[in-house]
């Protein structure tokens, strides 16, 4: 502003004298034009992110996350909840507890349940057309029932069962078989229901309906399906309403998991997806795809080759435990141990993050990170036992991610081996 009132009062007086020759004025002028032209250069575009690209013609701008999203208040929308799923199984019952704890004292704050229908796919077994949904890696456990996913390392499991839920732990996707045992329709639960309080969304005959998660209001259920022509598509179905199929995009069958994130909701398909908190990126796996950190979608669909071309690597990651900010990842190394990683250069950051000792042949995994990335909470266990505890009593440890300080256990008496971390808010 200095330059700019400087320059406009040595043009005015000079004019008012008429001893400035025109040919000069002209050239101080033109001087002046490109002095504020760097300048706004350099400065008028300055808050606009570097990284981000501007939207091509007649496309939107990607989504951002959920924070645009009203949640009611409740235990498990308020800051400071670690929110823990177990799956119950008895004779005659199944069901779902999504509990909200303080993780200061590790008290109880509410409990949800979730009846499983009896109709649900929850496990897998003989005679019955194998379903994909993320509630098989939450009830096989219990069951013997393997995961119907590639991996069920805990990295896995923890952002597929989140997705079963909205984001204020109201409503569970479920996908129920038909008693033929072949045909399959996405559905939902209502918390605090009965064993009969279910919607199924569809009703036809030969649907093939897998991959059941919640949009994050709730309104929707979202799946995977297979076309009448053999087209793999994902679909969504209102929780209002009629409920009729909308398609939402392409898809690689069932053998991969969704998320559903974003306003407006879309899904991608992958796995270990995990959604940075500023919303502009996201953590990722498939087959086929080169990278680990993604930039978010603005359609939805699973990732593809042009996804990979601008993804990042995270050197020596095997398993993505969560975001410790807008720009680092938590990863689990090939050690076994725990480092951050730059989500932009792949590079590691900061100290080794050593859970058990060198000589110690227990497995210890991630499950999720406080929302202030300062934490984490992992689980240990022998080799192929999530246990490694008698009785079913789950090894729990909180962990800080900068490795400063003892691991402290956590302990609650409903927590079992079972016990799937969902989310630190």
């Amino acid at each position: 502003m200095d330059l700019r009132r400087n320059a406009l009062d040595v043009v005015s007086r000079q004019a008012r004298g008429g001893t400035l020759l025109r040919a000069t004025l002209t050239g101080k002028a033109a001087a002046l034009v490109a002095v504020l032209t760097i300048l706004c250069v350099q400065g008028c575009d300055s808050s606009r992110p570097q990284e981000e690209e501007a939207p091509e013609a007649g496309r939107s701008a990607p989504y951002r996350g959920n924070s645009g999203y009203s949640l009611p208040d409740s235990s498990f929308t308020r800051d400071g909840t670690v929110v823990t799923a177990t799956c119950s199984m008895g004779a005659r019952y199944a069901g779902v507890n999504v509990q909200a704890w303080d993780p200061e004292r590790w008290e109880l704050r509410e409990t949800r349940n979730f009846f499983i229908p009896v109709d649900t796919a929850f496990t897998n077994y003989e005679d019955v057309k194998k379903v994909n949904s993320p509630l098989v890696d939450l009830c096989g456990v219990s069951s013997e029932s393997p995961s119907p996913y590639a991996v069920d390392d805990l990295e896995y499991v923890t952002p597929r069962v989140r997705a079963l839920f909205d984001l204020a732990y109201t409503r569970m996707a479920v996908v129920l078989r038909d008693p033929d045992g072949r045909t399959t329709h996405a559905g939902f639960v209502e918390s605090g229901g009965n064993a009969d309080d279910f919607v199924r969304l569809s009703d036809e005959r030969g649907d093939d309906e897998q991959n059941a998660v919640m949009a994050p209001d709730g309104r929707g259920v979202w799946f995977t399906y297979i076309t009448a022509n053999g087209e793999r598509r994902i679909g969504s179905r209102s929780t209002e309403g009629d409920h009729r199929l909308s398609d939402e995009g392409p898809a690689t069958g069932h053998d991969l998991p969704l998320t559903v994130t974003g306003k407006p909701a879309h899904a991608v398909q992958a796995n270990m997806v995990r959604l940075a908190p500023d919303g502009r990126r996201l953590t990722a796996t498939a087959p086929k795809i080169y990278g680990h950190v993604f930039r978010t979608l603005d359609s939805s669909g699973p990732l593809t080759a042009a996804s990979g071309r601008s993804a990042t690597l995270l050197s020596g990651c095997i398993s993505i435990v969560g975001w410790v900010g807008d720009e680092r990842v938590l990863c689990r190394t090939q050690s076994g141990n725990f480092r951050t990683m730059d989500a932009r250069s792949g590079r590691a950051e900061g100290a080794t993050v050593a859970v058990v000792r060198e000589d110690d042949r227990r497995i210890v995994e991630g499950m999720v990170v406080s929302a202030d990335g300062e934490k984490f909470i992992a689980s240990v266990h022998l080799p192929n036992d999530r246990s490694g505890q008698p009785a079913g009593q789950g090894d729990f440890r909180v962990v800080s991610t900068s490795g400063e300080g003892a691991a402290i256990p956590v302990s609650a008496e409903s927590f079992t081996s079972d016990t799937v971390f969902l989310e630190w808010r």
